[in-house]
């Protein structure tokens, strides 16, 4: 069950021998479909075997509603009006690193320089500078709700022939089977209507293309819950899974990635913590039908509520700033080989 972690590859395999059904892992010493409440084995490249009985993200539960206060367009729109001025230097370092991002963007088979690819909720351009390592800028288009955002991509000189342009990943301006690849990387959380944006991102891609999506998973420490479900979407794994399919999406894969000084730490929820790789099997539209939109953008906004809303959630967010200092200050004092 597991990918590759932090410091080298370890294999989990199910107490008992018993192998869950349903999730297809990458980089493991087996593939499955679907996870139960397990307990783990790790066995690491030297084959010495220890317990983690880690309880990942799907084995956490999840209050019956949360208020995710920031995962609405409005006021994410407005939370990454200012966390634009330092996105790239204060927050990437400590959640999406560049070993991470290119780790991640593995699965998107990228292996064409000729590919037409979609980034999506593409921001500062972050992810879009691993992208275009492997495909020709001009064959690259960043999208984003984000002008603030995109104003820092347009100013990184690889992306200078990248096609730029605002737009909602619920509501895609791209021709129905369109690129080759779609790529999303911290967006999801935002997004009002999970499904649907995976829905948009199948009908985009050409038959045969393939979908990569970047994103957090659920904590599973009580404290890390409690700001998760006040910040922002922090989907179980299980749920990217089911979305991928839902869509219609077929050779649906998850591999877990995560900062390396948090040494396979999973507990406190990760705001980059997996890739979810999907195939499209046929032309045309997602079979997938939904109603409509979960938010309207342009519905009024009480401005008390708004504001309220704005400022809890950026509180919320705060705690994961602090997370990782306090992961990296546990990785310079405990001894390695020991769990943190």
């Amino acid at each position: 069950m597991a990918s590759s972690m932090l410091n080298g590859t370890e294999y989990l395999k199910p107490i008992n021998g018993v192998t869950p059904s349903g999730l297809g892992f990458l980089r493991s010493n087996f593939h499955f479909k679907g996870l139960s409440q397990k307990g783990l084995l790790c066995y690491t490249k030297n084959q010495k075997t220890r317990i983690l009985a880690p309880r990942c993200s799907l084995s956490s539960s999840r209050p019956a509603s949360q208020p995710r206060f920031i995962q609405h367009k409005k006021e994410a729109f407005w939370f990454y009006r200012f966390l634009s001025i330092v996105y790239d230097h204060i927050i990437n370092p400590g959640h999406w690193t560049e070993d991470m991002r290119d780790e991640a963007l593995e699965p998107a088979d990228l292996y064409s320089r000729n590919m037409t690819v979609v980034d999506v909720g593409g921001g500062t351009g972050f992810t879009t500078l691993g992208i275009v390592k492997h495909v020709d800028a001009k064959n690259v288009t960043i999208l984003d709700q984000s002008p603030h955002q995109l104003a820092k991509a347009k100013q990184k000189e690889p992306l200078k022939e990248c096609k730029i342009i605002e737009g909602d990943a619920e509501d895609l301006p791209f021709p129905t089977d369109y690129a080759d690849r779609y790529v999303s990387a911290g967006s999801i959380e935002y997004w009002p209507d999970p499904q649907r944006g995976i829905k948009e991102a199948y009908r985009v891609l050409k038959i045969g293309g393939k979908a990569c999506v970047i994103g957090p998973v659920y904590p599973t420490f009580w404290l890390s819950r409690f700001f998760a479900d006040m910040w922002m979407l922090f989907p179980k794994e299980e749920e990217y899974i089911e979305w991928f399919e839902k869509a219609g999406f077929k050779d649906v894969k998850l591999k877990r990635i995560g900062p390396k000084w948090y040494r396979g730490v999973r507990r406190h929820g990760l705001i980059m913590g997996c890739s979810v790789t999907g195939v499209k099997p046929l032309s045309g539209d997602s079979p997938l039908k939904l109603g409509p939109k979960a938010e309207d953008v342009k519905k009024p906004v009480n401005p008390f509520v708004f504001l309220f809303r704005f400022i809890i959630g950026a509180i919320a967010a705060t705690y994961f700033v602090l997370v990782p200092i306090y992961m990296w200050l546990k990785d310079q004092i405990v001894p390695k080989g020991q769990p943190i």
